[in-house]
């Protein structure tokens, strides 16, 4: 059997180093555990980056995905496939929107949206074209998306940056106020920042910003890659607010392990036509099959309702760990997305610890650590992943 520092001198060898990896070579999955290739067991509070929202090897996108690849994989959007017809119902049914069109994944989606934006502006606010976002925000690693992300070190590499982005700071409504011109198209903005340390806004923000929205014809676009699925203990993070967006974007936990991602529109504000957008995978029989099921069985089990129990049940233990350790500064989460934040740059130390103890966690930053686990997890899978967190903590 080959061993993991095998693979890993293989993939330094082969493969761009542009991923800073833990050095853990995963093989095998099954609900909230995963094992490395040498037999070593962990609790996954990574969960592929919010994605396998249903655990690994979930049975019933297990045997979707099996039906579909014996059954037919792929023909291009020139034809009709029916799983994608499915999976666009399934989420227009259960959800504010109108209209969904596939990519491939979240970046892909943050791009349509984009794209529709600029066209809603050239036909309702007389060629408006730029977009409000927020500082600490991201939106991911295309041209686009590094330039609508308000994350500088994503973007230093890669300047001259797309022209048409405004950034303002998050949670302050006045600071979308002031940016706006007429040159603006659209807000855009995740309902809890991810990436930006699991930063949620106050409970009315979302709402002022949809009432300036309103006021001034701008489009409200929510990235809801992270949040959406289930992740805030709602199926869409919207809900959690008390809005309704005008476009949606989803990824992630939306394909519980195979890439796909989508924007989602009202009528009004799917400004995009026959020629303007397209994709040679997107919402292939494949991904939109194994999505359809996924989707299906979280809505009718609401497994976004175990999810905020079992958030709250997080929460509880991330708070008790805290009150031990002086040197964790602040607890944040919603749902299944949380995060520890410390005095000081630990993460690094307390990753290599963790994975020693037997738990996979995310470096969100330098000083804090974000978990993201299954949805699905239960409370004595989060005490025994707290309990292992324990263990490398002790060791700081």
């Amino acid at each position: 059997m080959t061993k993991s520092s095998e693979w890993i001198a293989q993939e330094q060898k082969y493969y761009a180093q542009t991923v800073r990896r833990q050095p853990v070579v995963i093989v095998r999955g099954q609900g909230t555990r995963v094992w490395d290739a040498d037999g070593k067991e962990y609790l996954d509070f990574v969960a592929g980056w919010a994605v396998d929202n249903l655990g690994h090897c979930h049975p019933a996108v297990t045997q979707a995905i099996v039906e579909q690849a014996a059954t037919l994989l792929q023909t291009s959007n020139q034809f009709y496939t029916v799983p994608q017809i499915l999976l666009a119902q399934l989420l227009i049914d259960n959800s504010c929107m109108d209209r969904v069109f596939f990519g491939n994944s979240g970046a892909e989606a943050n791009e349509g949206a984009l794209k529709l934006a600029r066209k809603y502006g050239k036909a309702h606010r007389d060629g408006a074209y730029e977009v409000i976002t927020a500082f600490a925000s991201f939106h991911g690693r295309t041209m686009a998306t590094v330039a609508a992300t308000g994350q500088p070190h994503y973007q230093e590499a890669f300047t001259p940056l797309l022209p048409g982005f405004v950034h303002v700071d998050y949670n302050d409504v006045e600071a979308i106020m002031n940016a706006t011109t007429d040159k603006t198209a659209a807000v855009f903005l995740e309902p809890v920042q991810g990436e930006g340390g699991v930063i949620i806004p106050d409970a009315d923000y979302l709402k002022r910003v949809r009432e300036w929205c309103d006021k001034q014809g701008l489009l409200l676009i929510l990235d809801e890659v992270q949040t959406g699925m289930g992740r805030l203990g709602s199926l869409f993070g919207y809900q959690e607010f008390g809005v309704e967006p005008d476009v949606m974007t989803l990824a992630k936990g939306l394909g519980y392990g195979v890439p796909i991602g989508a924007f989602l529109a009202k009528e009004p504000a799917m400004a995009l036509t026959f020629g303007d957008h397209g994709s040679t995978f997107g919402g292939n029989a494949l991904t939109t099959a194994a999505a359809y099921a996924g989707s299906k069985f979280l809505i009718e089990n609401n497994i976004p309702e175990h999810c905020r129990q079992m958030g709250e049940h997080l929460l509880m233990r991330l708070n008790e760990l805290k009150s031990r350790y002086s040197f964790v500064s602040a607890v944040r989460g919603k749902g299944l997305l949380a995060a520890l934040e410390f005095e000081s740059n630990i993460t690094p130390q307390l990753l290599t610890l963790a994975n020693q103890a037997g738990v996979l966690l995310n470096g969100v930053k330098p000083n804090a650590i974000r978990f993201m686990p299954p949805l699905t997890i239960t409370a004595a899978e989060i005490d025994e992943g707290l309990g292992r967190l324990e263990v490398a903590l002790k060791k700081i």
